[in-house]
């Protein structure tokens, strides 16, 4: 296959769907396989996408809604390991593979993020497949986080009562 050039793609206010961060055995995913999908309101850029080769299906919408579309993003750290914030009032933390699942069950009140692609061909066959590039994920704390992350730190010292 000849190298093709093909752009990253940057999505701010991104809205994350189906996240198995931790890569979970489940009827959809293979165990191990971390990904999530990026929702893809924008019909323009869904059929520019797909033009150039990326893998982008549609959801399925009730009559109400409007069509969407999506796409598959891999999380892998063997090759070429993403980077990736946590942004909470604490400051900005970078996250690494051990601690990537805890995006499947946190609030997250933004994200922006760099999908980069990997062209492939297999049997001639050509695609392109999406991995996370960078990402910064903005937690949405509750009520009390402000409050605590803010504290000072407390050293107790022991001192014993001597009567």
């Amino acid at each position: 296959m000849a190298y093709r050039q093909v752009n990253n793609i940057n999505i701010e206010n991104a809205h994350l769907m189906f996240k198995n961060f931790s890569g979970a055995e489940s009827k959809f995913n293979r165990k191990g396989d971390r990904n999530f999908a990026v929702r893809i309101d924008d019909p323009g850029l869904a059929q520019a996408l797909t033009a150039d080769g990326w893998n982008i299906k549609q959801l399925n919408s009730r009559d109400d809604e409007p069509p969407a579309w999506y796409i598959q993003v891999a999380v892998n750290f063997e090759y070429v390991p993403p980077t990736v914030y946590l942004i909470s009032s604490a400051g900005k933390v970078l996250i690494g593979e051990d601690q990537i699942n805890s995006f499947d069950y946190i609030d997250i009140a933004n994200v922006d993020l760099t999908i980069r692609p990997y062209c492939w061909e297999v049997n001639g066959n050509t695609g392109i497949k999406a991995y996370l590039k960078t990402m910064y994920v903005v937690l949405d704390e509750d009520q009390f986080a402000a409050k605590y992350s803010v504290a000072p730190a407390v050293k107790a010292e022991f001192k014993p009562y001597i009567g």
